[in-house]
């Protein structure tokens, strides 16, 4: 069981990275020992696991994680690094802005907290960069999300021998649900998986048109502050990255009717063509289509 989250993830191109991380990552790609593509996630979570099962909890790990999501397009390899140091870090952080301290105490000692977020401004101070390959989301997908992507790079696999539901060309990949080891056949994997794929050029050029869009039809809404948020992430990768949705453990939250159906990407590209062109029915209709949808999800986080 995988937790009920999704993932925003960029694959940057072996060349950003410099020496010697370059040929680590080179090394880890062709590794057989690795996590494939097909289970990396629930080896990444039964990792998480097994630190927050620890007394007491290991909140972030004592040295970065040498793992990374690996994808293959052109004869180029392309990583997501796990990063789960970092991304522990951050999390613990947003964790402890957003409860009363008595609550956080509850789950984490005051002094471990402590040592923790002194390690964190420790680490920073080092002249190292704060940037995680990886956002994830619990519950939900934001709507800003789905703006960097369109229908046409939808991959949808339901069972382990269905057809893969495909709308046009992946970009970038490498065997979304089984890996290419040697050959060029690619197989499902026995996993239900939703995920959108495209190029870094396109999804910088598609967030920038939403920002101008929003920016000139709904000002400074909340809803879609996020795409700002989304864009400035995007601008600090290599602009021949790869960007990635994946709707991760959430896919455990809708039948395989629901994720058929499942057209967010296109709902809102239509909602901003509709803002775009000044059809306020059209758009209002596809966003409350998403906030239908996605209200539902988000509503089980509180279910007994």
């Amino acid at each position: 069981m995988l937790p009920y989250a999704a993932y925003l993830r960029v694959y940057e191109p072996l060349t950003a990275f410099a020496e010697p991380e370059r040929s680590a990552w080179a090394e880890y790609a062709d590794s057989t020992d690795r996590p494939r593509r097909a289970t990396a996630l629930q080896a990444e979570h039964a990792e998480a696991l097994r630190r927050l099962l620890a007394a007491p909890p290991v909140v972030a790990p004592g040295q970065e994680s040498r793992h990374a999501y690996v994808r293959r397009s052109d004869g180029m390899i392309y990583v997501s690094p796990w990063q789960t140091r970092l991304r522990s870090w951050m999390a613990f952080t947003r964790f402890r802005e957003s409860l009363p301290a008595a609550v956080t105490d509850a789950f984490v000692p005051a002094p471990l907290a402590d040592q923790i977020t002194g390690e964190f401004e420790r680490w920073k101070q080092q002249s190292h960069t704060v940037r995680s390959h990886i956002l994830s989301s619990t519950w939900h997908i934001p709507i800003a999300w789905f703006v960097p992507f369109v229908a046409a790079e939808r991959w949808l696999v339901l069972t382990p021998r269905s057809e893969i539901h495909d709308h046009g060309d992946r970009a970038g990949d490498d065997g979304v649900h089984a890996e290419q080891e040697g050959d060029s056949r690619v197989t499902p994997a026995p996993v239900r998986t939703l995920v959108y794929v495209t190029s870094m050029a396109e999804a910088r050029r598609r967030v920038e048109r939403a920002v101008t869009v929003v920016r000139s039809g709904l000002g400074e809404d909340r809803t879609w502050s996020g795409v700002q948020a989304v864009g400035w992430w995007l601008s600090e990768f290599h602009a021949e990255a790869l960007v990635e949705l994946d709707y991760g453990g959430l896919v455990q939250l809708f039948d395989d009717q629901a994720l058929n159906a499942d057209q967010s990407v296109a709902e809102a590209s239509v909602a901003l063509t509709g803002m775009e062109q000044g059809k306020a029915e059209l758009t209002l209709a596809m966003y409350r289509r998403l906030l239908t949808r996605w209200r539902f999800v988000r509503a089980l986080e509180a279910a007994n």
